[in-house]
C-alpha cells in the first residue's frame, strides 16, 4: 500500500480554494460522489503531483455535521490494487468495513472505509483505480 490523499471535509468551496490559494497548491481535478453527495477537489502540488489533498464539500447527510460542521481532516487514504479483496482480508480479521461493498468514488476510483473503531479512531479508505482520471474539469 502507499498513501493515495488525505480527505479533509469543507463547508463550501470558497473554503477549500481559499486553502488551495493559501498553500500554493493546484486543481488536479474535480469530482463529485453520489454515495455521499459530495462535491471533491483533487490537489496536486509541483511537477510529480505530490502531496495530493482531496477536499470534500457535502451537500447532504452525515459529512455536513463533520466536527460539529465545521469540517476537519476526515481520513487518510491508501491505494490498494483490489479494494474488495483487502476489504474482506481485513473482515476475515475481525473488523468491520464502513460499506459492505466498495462504491464508486469519482468515475476512476472504488473506495470503502475501515471502521475507526479498529484503527485506533482514524478513518482510513482503501482506494483502487479502474479507470484513468479525467481531469478535464480541474479548474
Amino acid at each position: 500500500m502507499r498513501m493515495h490523499h488525505v480527505g479533509v471535509v469543507l463547508p463550501t468551496v470558497e473554503q477549500a480554494e481559499h486553502l488551495i490559494d493559501l498553500f500554493g497548491l493546484e486543481v488536479d481535478y474535480r469530482g463529485y460522489v453520489k454515495s455521499y453527495h459530495a462535491d471533491l477537489i483533487f490537489t496536486k502540488y509541483g511537477p510529480m503531483l505530490e502531496s495530493p489533498i482531496e477536499f470534500i464539500i457535502p451537500h447532504e447527510g452525515v459529512l455536513t455535521k463533520f466536527n460539529n460542521g465545521k469540517g476537519g481532516i476526515a481520513h487518510i487514504a491508501f491505494e490498494v490494487e483490489d479494494v474488495e479483496a483487502c476489504s474482506r482480508e481485513l473482515v476475515e480479521k475481525g473488523m468491520e468495513m464502513l460499506e459492505p461493498e466498495a462504491v464508486e468514488g469519482t468515475s476512476d476510483i472504488m473506495v470503502n472505509f475501515l471502521r475507526p473503531r479498529y484503527s485506533e479512531g482514524i478513518l482510513f479508505e482503501l482506494v483502487q483505480t479502474v479507470a484513468p482520471v479525467d481531469r478535464s474539469s480541474n479548474k
